[in-house]
């Protein structure tokens, strides 16, 4: 039996994020990332409350169109908050959206950083808690 320490499987659940976006599993995430309400912030509309369903569906729609995503995320740091059963995690990120478009075929690149809080649950950690800052992204990206 693999013997994890809390903080590897709290990156743990921050890459199935990631990996479940890429792979369009969307119930995985509702099932395996996601508290059942997360406080998702939307940028410049503010912070809302979702489900994993909301933001699943915001996603699939998002990305219908495209033909590949590819998330790669590092340099993880992990504070652990009120007795070790909460944590604020942050991250950098880049995102690659390929688009197969006739007559030409798009690579789009946005570079960012996640904030994000978990907490522990019966099912195990997940994120109740998500904010993307964009730092910048390739011309072409809209």
């Amino acid at each position: 039996m693999e013997n994890k320490s809390k903080r590897d499987e709290i990156i743990e659940v921050i890459n199935k994020l990631f990996i479940y976006t890429d792979t369009r599993q969307w119930s995985r995430l509702q099932e395996e990332v996601f508290t059942p309400i997360v406080q998702f912030d939307r940028g410049l509309e503010g912070t809302v409350d979702l489900s994993g369903a909301d933001i699943t569906k915001l996603w699939d729609e998002g990305f219908r169109g495209l033909g590949a995503i590819h998330h790669q995320a590092g340099n993880y740091l992990v504070d652990f908050g009120h007795e070790s059963i909460e944590a604020d995690v942050f991250c950098y990120a880049v995102a690659y959206h390929f688009t197969k478009n006739e007559p030409v075929e798009k690579l789009r690149e946005f570079i960012g950083r996640y904030n994000m809080h978990v907490v522990l649950t019966d099912l195990g950690w997940r994120i109740d808690r998500f904010k993307y800052t964009l730092t910048y992204r390739s011309p072409d990206a809209a």
